[in-house]
C-alpha cells in the first residue's frame, strides 16, 4: 500500500459525500445493540471515557452499547477489528488517531488507515504534560533547556516508548533547540511514573491522568509545559509549548469514534449528531475533564481533515528524526 500518495483524500471525499447524501434525508435508525471497540486495555483513561460515552449514547438512542476492549499494537489491533467489521452500524471504534496517522509510517498495518476506516466524530484531546521530577531543579521549561545546553546528554527525558507521542514531542524540541537530551523509553506508564517519583530522570512527557494530577497537586511532580491548543483549566499557570515558541512540539493525543469505511453516510451522520449531543451534556463533560481530557466534537469532515493533516506532519517528523518502532 502506498500511504504517501494523496493521504487523507479518500477520507475527505467520503466526508463530502456524506454531507451531500444526508442533506434533507431522514435520519436512519441505529441497531438495537451496538458494539463499541476500545483500542486500549480496560481500566485506562480511554476506557473510562469510552464507557461513559457508551452509557450516554445508550440513553440517547434507546440502544444497548457493549464496550469491547481490543488492546495491542498501539491501537492498531482494535482499529483493524473496526475496519473489518460489517458496515451495518452495529460496530464502532474508540481510539486515538495515532493508529491512522503515526503507525503507518512505522511499519505495515493489517488494514489501510486511509481507506478502511471512516472518521465519525472527534471526542476529546488528551494533553501531553511535560513534568519535572525531583531530579530536576529547573523552575520552568526554559531553565530545563538551558540545563541541557550547558550539560549535553545530562538531561534524561522519559517517554512511554519509541515512536510514542511523548517521543515525538521530544524529537521536535531537540530539532528546535539543537540540544542533546537523552531519551529514556519505557514500555507502559506504571513503571515510568514510579521512576519519575523516585527521580530516575529529569523530565517525563506523558498524557494527563487522574493519578498524575494527584501527584502534581501534592507537589511531588512539577508541570513545566503542556502540549495543547490552549492552557488547561486545571493548570492555568502552565504554558503551552506553543506559547514557549515550540509550535511543532505543541501536540496532543486526539481521540474519536470510527466506523467501517463502507458504513452508509446517513448512519455516520446520525452517530455524529448523537456523539455531539452527548459531548454537550454536563455529565459527560465532567467525566472527561475529571480525567484531564478536553471535549471536542465537530463534523466528520472536520475530523477527517485533522487526520489528514496529522498524517502528513507525522510522515515528516518520523523521517527527519529517523524514528523507529520498538
Amino acid at each position: 500500500m502506498n500511504f504517501n500518495k494523496h493521504p487523507g483524500g479518500l477520507l475527505l471525499a467520503a466526508a463530502a459525500s456524506l454531507a451531500a447524501t444526508c442533506a434533507g434525508a431522514q435520519a436512519p435508525s441505529v441497531p438495537k445493540t451496538v458494539r463499541l471497540i476500545v483500542a486500549y486495555p480496560a481500566g485506562g483513561v480511554s476506557d473510562v471515557v469510552a464507557r461513559a460515552l457508551g452509557d450516554r449514547l445508550a440513553v440517547q438512542m434507546g440502544t444497548t452499547v457493549i464496550v469491547e476492549n481490543r488492546a495491542g499494537a498501539s491501537g492498531a489491533i482494535g482499529m483493524d477489528a473496526v475496519a473489518k467489521a460489517a458496515p451495518d452500524g452495529a460496530t464502532l471504534g474508540f481510539s486515538a488517531i495515532s493508529p491512522l496517522v503515526l503507525s503507518p509510517h512505522l511499519g505495515k498495518l493489517p488494514f489501510d488507515p486511509l481507506k478502511d476506516v471512516a472518521p465519525v466524530a472527534s471526542v476529546m484531546y488528551s494533553p501531553v504534560l511535560l513534568i519535572a521530577t525531583p531530579a530536576s531543579k529547573a523552575k520552568d521549561f526554559r531553565a530545563l533547556i538551558a540545563d541541557a545546553k550547558t550539560q549535553p546528554g545530562a538531561v534524561r527525558w522519559a517517554t512511554s516508548g519509541p515512536a510514542s507521542l511523548g517521543h515525538i514531542v521530544l524529537e521536535q524540541v531537540k530539532a528546535a533547540t539543537g540540544v542533546d537530551i537523552t531519551h529514556v523509553p519505557y514500555k507502559g506508564g506504571g513503571q515510568q511514573l514510579n521512576d519519575a517519583l523516585g527521580g530516575q530522570f529529569e523530565i517525563l512527557s506523558t498524557n494527563a491522568s487522574p493519578t498524575l494530577t494527584s501527584h502534581i497537586q501534592s507537589g511531588k511532580l512539577r508541570p513545566l509545559a503542556v502540549g495543547a491548543p490552549a492552557r488547561l483549566e486545571s493548570l492555568p499557570q502552565v504554558p503551552t509549548l506553543g506559547e514557549l515558541g515550540y509550535n511543532a512540539a505543541n501536540i496532543n493525543s486526539v481521540f474519536g469514534v470510527f466506523a467501517p469505511a463502507a458504513m452508509p453516510p446517513a448512519l455516520i451522520a446520525k452517530y455524529n449528531a448523537e456523539i455531539d449531543k452527548a459531548l454537550a451534556s454536563p455529565e459527560l463533560r465532567a467525566k472527561l475533564t475529571a480525567t484531564g481530557n478536553v471535549p471536542t466534537g465537530g463534523t466528520p469532515a472536520a475530523f477527517a481533515k485533522e487526520i489528514a493533516v496529522e498524517f502528513e506532519s507525522n510522515a515528516r517528523i518520523v523521517k527527519a528524526a529517523n524514528i523507529k518502532a520498538d
